[in-house]
């Protein structure tokens, strides 16, 4: 789990970048906190489903969800 919040951080740091956005301004536009921001791209932050659709809709990125089916059967 831990890798995949790195990978995520890391993800949304690229794309703010390309876009010339600094986390001040992304902050602003999404309406989450500048140090959530830091967090996540440190991957040291665990954002809740509404802070990541937030941050994917003001960076143009899309989220895909993958639902298991279980592993039993009742």
């Amino acid at each position: 789990m831990r890798n995949t919040i790195l990978i995520l951080g890391e993800k949304l740091r690229q794309r703010r970048e390309l876009l010339g956005l600094i986390q001040p301004e992304l902050a602003m536009l999404s309406g989450v906190s500048t140090r959530t921001i830091q967090l996540i791209e440190q991957g040291k932050g665990n954002p809740s489903l509404i802070t990541l659709l937030r941050l994917a809709e003001q960076l143009g990125l899309q989220i895909d969800f993958k639902l298991k089916e279980p592993l039993y059967s009742e």
